[in-house]
């Protein structure tokens, strides 16, 4: 801004005392300071707003305004609140450097001169700046050139302040700017994207104003550069694909010019999101050809050749034929009106990306394909020896909790109250003979994640040798009655006495009957833990030294 429109400003009320020739110079920002020797502080351009508690004598103002002239600066700004005036030894040495010198009244704080300086000087470098983000985009539309989200985040980092990151739907970081400092640490990324998924499952117009730890960020959402807000025909269907762009700041107070720079950003990465998606095309056919061959029972030898493919496009330069997992997921949603594949796929997509991996095109190495409301992933494995990998297939491939373990928070939010997704991993093979067993193993897992309560569950194969493997398939009418007759007693027990039964059943089945180990565990006296355990065998008419009655219970319990 000019230092002339500040003078024209009459709510600020300021009166010139010198420089009436200078009043076309620039002011490029604002600084409150009453150091004697500030110079180390300015970058030129600024308006110096003082009270005047650096003078101690007349000696000290020439000084004090051959400091301020070195470094640049715009113009002094003085209060009249100390000295009841502006003192004409300072008024003489702004002249003698050709300083413009304004009074600023006692009425008039400095904090509003400061508002007003900021506001005026953002809102043009938004408009310099929306140029260059329109050019950017152009750019990007025609051609790969253009550098990526981190160029655009850079440009709203050095030119208007403001630290910016795109995160996935599932929180992982895709792009932050270089000058924005440190990244989010992992668990503010998960809360921001469930706090946006959460938004959007609501209806609530963007962007949405989130406070984390003290800190204000305004997240806004990165839609398909196809795609207009609405355009889908449900939110469900693309709640869980769509990025995000979270900005350290309140856009509350925004006005319109800098509100359409923001909304320019978001389209500008959405073309990047799309360049993505359009990366992945020949993973996801590779995927489908091979998901096609194993479930109508091809021969081996003509899946071991469309692996033979996949394998350079999924782990390039690795000279030996890797191991592989399968990984199926389901997104369900209440009425099933919506197709899930395609959800499911876009989100085990983004669910297997390296974790170490970031940027807009991470290496996730992955092939998925998407069927009716099911999506399969491929994943190849580090080729390992063939005894090892039987030996140890769970400590060397994916692991179904580890998968989860992140993304849950963001991934609730976004499938709030009518939708689910369940996951199921399949133990490790080698060759593709046993790409067929890995798929139903991996569909076995997710039934049983499917039985398990919550909005996003998982299994692994090692769940499937053990007796967990039989409890979703046993109809509910059955477990209602079976945990019924047996737990009941405890649960009204526990509710009118306040006895814990059940956390004292459940420690004596997991200590295997050990009376030490469980008294240790609970912190009780062995004598009341065998009254305890008396109560329970009163109450239910069971034994618990016998092994029937034991099992009966740590059926009924995982049933419960």
């Amino acid at each position: 801004m000019r230092l002339r429109a500040l003078l024209d400003t009459d709510a600020l009320g300021l009166l010139l005392l010198g420089g009436e020739d200078e009043l076309d110079r620039s002011v490029r920002g604002v600084m409150t300071t009453d150091l004697r020797d500030p110079s180390r502080y300015l970058a030129g351009g600024e308006l110096v707003l003082t009270g005047l508690a650096w003078r101690r004598d007349a000696a000290d103002s020439e000084p004090f305004v051959r400091l301020l002239v070195q470094a640049g600066v715009a113009a002094l700004a003085a209060g009249t609140a100390e000295l009841g005036g502006v003192p004409e030894d300072l008024i003489a040495a702004c002249a003698k450097h050709r300083l413009p010198l304004l009074a600023v009244d006692e009425s008039v704080a400095f904090a509003t001169v400061t508002e007003h300086v900021v506001r005026q000087v953002s809102g043009e470098r938004a408009g310099d700046l929306a140029a260059v983000v329109d050019r950017h985009r152009r750019m990007m539309t025609s051609g790969p050139a253009g550098g990526g989200p981190d160029v655009v985040l850079d440009l709203l980092g050095t030119d208007l302040d403001l630290r910016a990151w795109v995160l996935s739907p599932t929180g992982r970081l895709i792009a932050g700017s270089k000058v924005a400092g440190p990244d989010l640490p992992a668990g503010t990324c998960a809360r921001l994207a469930a706090e946006q998924l959460a938004a959007t499952r609501t209806g609530r117009r963007g962007p949405h104003r989130v406070q984390l730890d003290g800190t204000t960020y305004s997240l806004f959402p990165i839609r398909s550069s196809g795609r207009t807000p609405g355009a889908a025909r449900d939110v469900r269907e693309t709640v869980l694909s769509d990025w995000l762009l979270a900005v350290e700041a309140d856009a509350s107070d925004w006005d319109g010019q800098r509100m359409d720079l923001l909304q320019g950003v978001t389209q500008l990465i959405a073309v990047e999101r799309d360049r993505r998606e359009a990366a992945r095309t020949v993973r996801r056919r590779l995927a489908q050809e091979v998901l096609e061959l194993v479930q109508t029972g091809a021969a081996p030898a003509e899946i071991a050749a469309r692996l033979r493919v996949a394998a350079p496009v999924l782990l390039p330069g690795l000279g030996a034929a890797p191991h592989w997992q399968v990984v199926v997921a389901r997104v369900e949603w209440d009425g099933g009106e919506i197709e899930g594949g395609p959800v499911a796929q876009a989100l085990l997509e983004e669910v297997l990306v390296d974790p170490s991996a970031t940027g807009p095109e991470p290496a996730d190495r992955i092939a998925v394909a998407h069927t009716g409301d099911e999506a399969v992933a491929l994943v190849p494995l580090p080729a390992v020896p063939a005894v090892a990998a039987d030996r140890e297939g769970a400590e060397t491939g994916l692991l179904a909790d580890a998968l989860l373990q992140v993304v849950r928070e963001p991934l609730s939010a976004g499938l709030d109250g009518d939708g689910r997704l369940t996951l199921g991993v399949s133990a490790a093979v080698h060759s593709a003979e046993g790409l067929r067993g890995a798929l139903e193993e991996a569909r076995h897992a997710r039934r049983v994640a499917a039985a398990r309560p919550g909005r996003v569950c998982a299994a692994g194969h090692q769940e499937l040798a053990s007796h967990v493997l039989l409890l979703p398939f046993v109809p509910d009418d059955v477990r209602r009655a079976f945990t019924a007759r047996l737990l009941d007693p405890l649960t009204d027990y526990d509710r009118r006495h306040r006895a814990e039964l059940i956390p004292t059943l459940e420690a004596f089945l997991d200590c295997d009957g050990s009376w030490t180990r469980c008294a240790t565990r609970l912190h009780l006296h062995v004598n009341t833990l065998r009254y305890r355990v008396g109560r329970i065998e009163q109450l239910t008419g069971r034994d618990l030294s016998r092994l029937e009655d034991k099992l009966d219970f740590f059926l009924a319990l995982r049933m419960s």
